[in-house]
C-alpha cells in the first residue's frame, strides 16, 4: 500500500530544509507499508513555482537526491504547503516518471499524490488525449492531475472557481478507491484532500489549546457550473458552488475550532497522512476523514465539505487523541522490526486479553460485543470463512439474520471494506476485529474487538496474527458461554490462556537453536514442505507464507492427511520437510505421515512437545511447550516465524520490506485458522449463521 504525507505551516516560520526534513521523516514512518519509489513537492521561490523531487528506491535515496540539488534550502516561509508519497507500483513499473507526485503539465500547475486505484482512468485518459493532453507516465494518478487542469482551463472565466469546488468536480468523475491530496500554483498556500475507500487523517498542532475538539462539516448550496461540452464523461454534474455574497457559508471569523481565545488566527501546523505513525512525533491530535469528505486547508483553517449534503453522515468530525507512542514504532535494540515484533508476542497476547479474560471466574467479556443485545440463543452452526475478494466476485447471498465478522490488522483493507459495505447494505449484523482504533472497519461495523497488539511495522505479520488468533478464540468462548456442556472445555482453554505468555517466552528462548537450524539445514534449499493436521493445518499455511514472504524460498503448507493425494510424489532425500507433531487427538495420524515421509528417505524436522519421548532420537526436533490443542498453534507458529526471519537475514534480504509486497492484514491461512477456532469450542452462532471475511 502506498503512503501519503503532507505538511502545512501557517504563521509559523520554517525554512525549506526543515520542511523537506519533515516530509522525509514522515515518509520514513510509512516505509513499513511497502513501496518501490518516493517523491515530494514543495514551493519554489514564488507562488508560481512548485519543485518536484522523485526517486526510485528507498526514502534514503530520495533524501540523497534532494540534498544534491542546487536550491536555496535556507529560504524561509511564513506559510507553506508541501506533500510527499511512497509508491507501490500498480500501474507502470517503478521509475522516476511513474513516482508521485504526479503533475498536470511541465509547469506543475496541479500536483497530486494518490493511494488506491482509479478504475476508470483509461476512459478519462482517452478523452483527455483527444483534447490534446499528452501523458508522460503509465500511472492512473496522472489522469487526476490532468483532469483538474482541464476543468480549471475550461471554467467559466466570469465565475470564480474555488479549489474545493474544482476538486469536488474532479472526484465526481472518478471511480475506484482513493485518497488524494491536491496542490496548485493557481491556489497558492492551499491544499485539498479527499478520500474514498483509502485512509486519510489530519493531524493538528497548535501552541494554544483549540477552542473545541471538532470541526463542522460545511454544507453549501449547489449549482451547476457551465462547461463547454455535455453528454460525456467530463460533463459537469452538480458542483459545490463557489462562495458568493448570496450563498450562506461559514465565514473565516466564525470558525470555532482554529481561532485563539482572543478571536485571532493563531500559528498552526497541519499534517495529512495515510497512517497515524507518520504524525505521532509531531502531534497526537488527529481528525479522521470519512469517505467523500473534501478537506480544504487555507489561511490556517481546516474546512470540511461533502460531495452530497443528504447522505446521512455526521455534521461534525471529532478531533481525537492518538494513544500511539513513538517509541513503540521504533526498532529499539532489535535489528529489524519483524524480529522486534516476534519477540513482543508475550506482551502483545497479554494486551489482547487484558481486561477481557477473568481467570478466576473463567469468563471472557468482550465489551464491544457485550453492548449488543443479540446473544439470546446459541446453537451449534458451522462457520463459513470467506476471502473478501472472492466473496465479492461471487456476489455471495447475505441475509438480515446473518452475522458477518471482518478481520483486518489495519482496518483499511480495500476488499474487506467493500465486503463490509456489501453486507451492511443487505442488513447483516457486522462485527470488526482490527488492530487500529479509528480505522474504517472499526467505525463502520456495528460492534467488534480491537486486538490491541500495538503497531506492526514489518510487512510480514507476526504479532497481529497471534493476537487475531486469540481475539477470535475469545469471541468463540463468549458466544458459547450459555452451553453448559462446554463449561469444562472453556475452563481448560482459559487456564491455558493465562499461561500463554510464559509459554511464548520459552519458545523465544530457543532462538539461537533455530538460527543454527536455518543456517545448517535450510539456507541452501530452494523449497520446503510444512505438514500438519487438524489445528496445526493453520500453522502450516501461515509458516509457509512467512517463509515465502521474507526469504523468497518456495514453501508450501500441506494437510498431512492428504499426502497420498499428490504431495507424497515430492518427497525424497533432497526435499526438506517440517512436520508438526504435537500431542493432541491426531498425534497417531501424524505419526503415520511421519512414517510415509521417512519411507521415501525424507529427513523431516519435527516440531513436537517438550517431554515427548516417543520420537526417534535421530530426527532434528524443535520442542515447544504443550498446551490445550486449540492454543498449540500459537506456540508452533513462533518457531516458523523465527526460521523465516533467520533465513531472510542469511540470504541478505530486506526483512521488513520484502520485494513486491505491501503491508497486508491477515495471512492466507485464515480459513484454516478460523475453522480451527470453530472446532476448538464448537463455536456457536446467533441468528442464522456467522460468516467471517478477511
Amino acid at each position: 500500500m502506498c503512503g501519503i504525507f503532507a505538511y502545512l505551516n501557517f504563521l509559523n516560520v520554517k525554512d525549506r530544509k526543515t520542511i523537506i526534513d519533515i516530509l522525509i521523516n514522515g515518509l520514513a514512518r510509512l516505509e513499513y507499508r511497502g513501496y518501490d519509489s518516493a517523491g515530494l513537492a514543495v514551493d519554489g521561490n514564488d507562488s508560481t513555482e512548485v519543485l518536484l523531487f522523485k526517486q526510485v528506491g528507498k526514502v534514503a535515496a530520495l533524501k540523497k537526491l534532494v540534498s544534491e540539488q542546487t536550491v536555496d534550502f535556507e529560504k524561509e516561509f511564513v506559510n507553506h504547503c508541501a506533500m510527499a508519497h511512497t509508491r507501490w507500483a500498480t500501474h507502470g513499473q517503478p521509475s522516476m516518471t511513474n513516482s508521485h507526485p504526479q503533475r498536470s503539465d511541465p509547469k506543475n500547475e496541479f500536483t497530486v499524490v494518490h493511494n488506491g486505484i482509479i478504475t476508470n482512468y483509461k476512459e478519462i485518459k482517452i478523452l483527455l488525449e483527444n483534447k490534446g493532453y499528452r501523458f508522460e507516465s503509465d500511472t492512473d494518478t496522472e489522469v487526476v492531475a490532468k483532469l483538474a487542469k482541464y476543468l480549471y482551463d475550461t471554467r467559466n472565466p466570469n465565475q470564480g472557481l474555488s479549489f474545493t469546488a474544482l476538486v469536488k468536480d474532479v472526484v465526481k468523475k472518478l471511480e475506484g478507491a482513493f485518497a488524494l491530496i491536491f496542490k496548485s500554483i493557481h491556489y497558492p498556500q492551499e491544499m485539498v484532500a479527499t478520500r474514498r475507500g483509502s485512509p486519510l487523517l489530519v493531524g493538528v498542532k497548535t501552541a494554544k489549546k483549540l477552542k473545541v475538539d471538532f470541526v463542522d462539516v460545511e454544507f453549501s448550496t449547489e449549482e451547476k457550473l457551465p462547461v463547454p461540452e455535455s453528454g460525456n464523461l467530463l460533463a459537469s454534474g452538480n458542483l459545490l458552488a463557489p462562495p458568493t455574497d448570496n450563498v450562506p457559508r461559514l465565514k473565516h471569523s466564525q470558525s470555532r475550532t482554529f481561532l485563539s481565545e482572543d478571536g485571532l488566527p493563531q500559528p498552526i501546523e497541519y499534517f495529512l497522512a495515510s497512517d497515524p505513525s507518520a504524525v505521532i512525533e509531531h502531534t497526537k491530535r488527529v481528525l479522521y476523514l470519512e469517505d467523500d469528505d473534501i478537506a480544504h486547508v487555507s489561511e490556517g483553517e481546516l474546512h470540511i465539505h461533502r460531495l452530497k449534503s443528504d447522505d446521512g453522515r455526521s455534521a461534525v468530525r471529532s478531533i481525537q487523541t492518538l494513544e500511539l507512542e513513538l517509541a513503540k514504532i521504533m526498532k529499539g535494540s532489535f535489528d529489524h522490526f519483524m524480529q522486534k515484533e516476534i519477540f513482543e508476542q508475550p506482551e502483545s497476547v497479554v494486551n489482547t486479553m487484558r481486561g477481557r479474560v477473568n481467570f478466576d471466574s473463567h469468563k471472557v467479556t468482550l465489551g464491544g460485543l457485550k453492548t449488543r443485545a443479540i446473544f439470546e440463543e446459541l446453537t451449534e452452526i458451522p462457520v463459513s470463512v470467506e476471502l473478501a475478494s472472492d466473496f465479492l466476485d461471487r456476489k455471495t447471498p447475505i441475509f438480515r439474520d446473518d452475522v458477518c465478522v471482518f478481520v483486518s490488522q489495519s482496518g483499511e483493507t480495500a476488499d474487506t471494506i467493500l465486503a463490509l459495505r456489501y453486507c451492511l447494505e443487505r442488513g447483516a449484523l457486522c462485527l470488526g476485529i482490527t488492530n487500529t482504533v479509528g480505522s474504517t472497519i472499526s467505525r463502520e461495523t456495528h460492534c467488534g474487538v480491537h486486538i490491541n497488539a500495538g503497531p506492526e511495522i514489518g510487512v510480514a505479520s507476526t504479532k497481529a496474527y497471534t493476537s487475531q488468533f486469540i481475539a477470535l478464540l475469545m469471541m468463540a468462548i463468549q458466544l458459547s458461554e450459555d452451553r453448559t456442556s462446554m463449561t469444562q472445555r472453556r475452563n481448560d482453554i482459559i487456564e491455558e490462556l493465562k499461561k500463554l505468555p510464559e509459554y511464548i517466552k520459552q519458545v523465544l528462548s530457543i532462538d539461537n537453536e533455530l538460527k543454527q537450524l536455518a543456517k545448517n539445514d535450510l539456507n541452501k534449499e530452494k523449497s520446503l514442505l510444512i505438514m500438519g493436521r487438524g489445528f496445526q493445518n493453520a500453522t502450516c499455511l501461515e509458516g509457509a507464507l512467512k517463509i515465502k514472504e521474507v526469504s523468497y524460498m518456495h514453501s508450501e503448507g500441506i494437510l498431512a492427511g492428504e499426502l497420498k493425494h499428490g504431495p507424497l510424489a515430492l518427497i525424497d532425500s533432497d526435499m526438506p520437510v517440517i512436520l508438526i507433531m504435537t500431542k493432541d487427538s491426531l498425534y497417531p495420524k501424524v505419526q503415520s505421515a511421519l512414517q510415509q515421509v521417512t519411507a521415501r528417505k525424507g529427513k523431516p524436522i519435527i516440531i513436537c512437545n517438550e517431554g515427548d519421548d516417543g520420537i526417534e532420537i535421530h530426527y532434528e526436533k524443535i520442542r515447544v511447550p504443550q498446551t490445550v490443542d486449540c492454543l498449540q498453534g500459537i506456540l508452533t507458529i513462533i518457531p516458523l516465524q523465527l526460521l523465516a526471519y533467520h533465513l531472510a537475514v542469511l540470504r541478505g534480504i530486506d526483512v521488513d520490506f520484502p520485494r513486491n509486497l505491501a503491508k497486508s492484514d491477515l495471512s492466507s491461512n485464515s480459513d484454516a485458522l478460523l475453522r480451527s477456532l470453530h472446532l476448538s469450542v464448537s463455536t456457536c452462532s446467533f441468528q442464522r449463521s456467522i460468516l467471517i471475511r478477511i
